[in-house]
């Protein structure tokens, strides 16, 4: 399970160190990076996977071999593997092997020297995944094998793939990926890996005859990994409804300069979260167009907020209603900071984690939630003005989840349209191929009858109401 322990960044740990030298807990010494830093990276490789139901801890360190950034985190591995059993950890090296087209050949230098980089400060890979365009020849793995000083076993290809990344999982278990995990780490596992729900959705996949284009409408649309994980959860509920995803990528801004008819056509819009006041107004533009053309809408953090701007403006006929986060004079602040964040300063001071959303009965995030209460993960400062409560939930607009503890709000919908909602958490961090998050599953299922012209279909797919 997915918690607070599962990611840790650079100033996370040097936060951690730092307060703990000013509580005194080095007795005056200086700190260093050793021991230090890689003291606290070591505890953070073990920090939240103890008890009896964990085998095994994979931890993922980012960067690039080499880089000044990822030094103490390789020194702090290099520590743990030293100070454990020599079956209990496992170096697992990702490397590219690129292909220069115009000679037709795959090199193999720098596998080599990214491996020799790690050889230098102690880490002796155990086992090498080799991204590759084209097929490695058995020469080739030889001479990683030899050059590299890792048994040619365990020299995995991972060449690309055809038609989707979620073949890259049975590819590996196909080599023999697992097995040299299972063994190395001397587990007591079952002698074949089950596959048989990842293959059924593979075979789906490739069935798959139909297709629907969603508008993206955000701020930073050009960085493909921006949105990544909200691509994916769009494309887990293509799958859960039987449809391919095609993706319309808008600038909000564009929206805003050159009109709605960048969205012409699209079986439904999201707006995503974000940050900065760059491409608001076009968001809310976008909004209002689906909101007034019947076209299914989704809105992510910010996007949510922007859809509550747009219906105060429009609909409730406020004129100016704004976000104080950007407008601090608007004389509507539909959003705006909790009372007890007013004069703090914004460091760590955001609404982060799971909490608790107590759904009202009857709307749409019920029926697609199928439960009273779920929990969803937050990250976010400013929210739905309270104030405001009675003159939305007077009109057509529902605030159909709140908060149980603080009393926010959490969920707005349209009730009498086709598919209308707002949220302010972050759904798509819990979506997963084999079961898609249950809204993104619904908006996907409400633009595929749009595309199809029927009604808005119920949705009876169920989902634990917890993770």
């Amino acid at each position: 399970m997915l918690g607070k322990n599962s990611n840790f960044t650079t100033g996370k740990i040097y936060s951690s160190v730092i307060a703990k030298e000013r509580r005194g807990d080095y007795l005056g010494r200086t700190v260093q990076v050793i021991p230090h830093i890689t003291n606290e990276i070591k505890k953070a490789l073990t920090a939240g996977v103890s008890g009896p139901d964990v085998d095994v801890a994979i931890t993922e360190i980012g960067g690039t071999v080499g880089d000044i950034e990822s030094l103490p985190f390789l020194e702090a591995c290099r520590q743990f593997a030293l100070e454990r059993p020599k079956d209990d950890v496992l170096f697992v090296h990702l490397t590219l092997l690129p292909y220069l087209r115009a000679s037709g050949e795959l090199k193999t230098k720098p596998t080599q020297h990214s491996v020799g980089k790690l050889r230098e400060i102690g880490i002796q890979p155990d086992i090498l995944v080799c991204r590759t365009e084209q097929p490695m020849t058995e020469e080739m793995g030889d001479k990683i094998s030899l050059f590299c000083n890792v048994r040619k076993e365990c020299v995995i290809e991972e060449r690309d793939v055809d038609f989707s990344i979620y073949e890259v999982p049975v590819d590996l278990i196909h080599k023999g990926f697992d097995r040299l995990i299972v063994d190395m780490l001397d587990l007591d596992c079952e002698p074949v890996t089950d596959l048989v729900d990842w293959l059924d959705m593979l075979k789906r996949i490739q069935t798959i005859d139909r297709e629907i284009e969603i508008a993206i409408v955000g701020k930073y649309v050009e960085l493909h990994d921006a949105y990544k994980s909200i691509y994916e959860a769009l494309a887990h509920a293509g799958i859960g409804n039987n449809c391919t995803i095609k993706l319309r990528k808008v600038r909000a801004e564009d929206v805003h300069n050159k009109g709605v008819q960048t969205l012409e056509g699209v079986a439904g819009v999201l707006v995503p979260g974000g940050f900065g006041e760059r491409g608001l107004e076009g968001k809310i533009e976008a909004i209002r167009w689906a909101r007034e053309n019947g076209v299914p809408f989704f809105g992510i953090c910010l996007g949510m907020q922007c859809a509550v701007i747009e219906y105060a403006r429009n609909v409730l006929n406020l004129e100016g209603a704004h976000t104080l986060e950007h407008s601090p004079h608007t004389p509507h602040p539909v959003i705006s900071l909790m009372d007890d964040q007013n004069g703090v300063e914004k460091g760590g001071t955001m609404r982060l984690g799971a909490y608790d959303c107590a759904l009202k009965p009857g709307t749409l995030a019920h029926q697609l939630y199928a439960a009273d209460t779920v929990d969803e993960r937050h990250r976010h400062r400013y929210e739905f003005n309270n104030a405001y409560r009675e003159q939305f939930e007077a009109s057509r607009m529902s605030l159909s989840g709140t908060n149980p503890e603080r009393d926010l709000v959490e969920i707005v919908e349209i009730p009498d349209h086709p598919f209308f909602i707002g949220v302010q958490f972050h759904p798509e961090f819990k979506s997963r191929p084999l079961e898609p998050q249950v809204i993104f599953r619904g908006f996907v299922a409400a633009a595929l009858a749009r595309t199809k012209g029927q009604q808005k279909p119920s949705n009876t797919h169920k989902s634990s109401a917890k993770a």
